[in-house]
């Protein structure tokens, strides 16, 4: 893949980091519980890479802060910090991971994302965003209860997004035609 098109897609998907967060806020309390930033970002690493998931997850969040206000200042730093994870473990993981099933490919890195960004995101929150009030208790709540809807919804339409992007010829296939 060229590199005009993964900044391309970098670029759509950090709009999309914009846009899909005005529609799920509508709603009280929404982002935290259906995570719409996570799905641009995720879908940016493994499509373009991990330079480009990094970049999504750098560029979204704080270009929705500075246009919408979303996510708040006090929570930008940390949100930065675990969707920048998101982005450049997802494309790592997609680039290193070949079972032979795209499907199957796309899962691994999806997980292993999202196992390493809240990990991430909860060592931060300890270690120096929220540093001496921040309890494993909370943690489980803010990265798991609470954005349980976010996780399903994740699941169920990041890898059919980038399976549909491949088979639509917008990004290369990454096997033959019959996987």
């Amino acid at each position: 893949m060229s590199q005009v098109k993964r900044i391309v897609i970098a670029a759509v998907c950090a709009a999309l980091c914009i846009v899909l967060p005005m529609a799920f806020h509508s709603i009280p309390n929404a982002g935290a519980l259906w995570l719409p930033m996570h799905i641009p970002v995720m879908v940016s690493g493994l499509v373009a890479g991990p330079v480009a998931g990094a970049v999504t997850g750098l560029l979204g969040p704080v270009l929705s802060s500075l246009l919408t206000g979303m996510p708040a200042a006090p929570i930008l730093p940390s949100m930065t910090c675990e969707l920048v994870v998101y982005g450049l473990v997802s494309g790592l993981l997609c680039a290193h991971v070949r079972t032979g099933r795209l499907p199957l490919d796309l899962y691994v890195s999806l997980v292993g994302a999202m196992i390493c960004g809240r990990i991430v995101g909860g060592l931060l929150q300890a270690l120096i965003f929220s540093a001496g009030s921040y309890s494993l208790a909370a943690w489980a709540t803010a990265y798991f209860l609470t954005g349980l809807p976010g996780i399903v919804l994740q699941l169920v339409v990041v890898v059919p997004v980038v399976v549909a992007l491949e088979r639509a010829g917008l990004v290369p296939a990454r096997y033959g035609t019959d996987r």
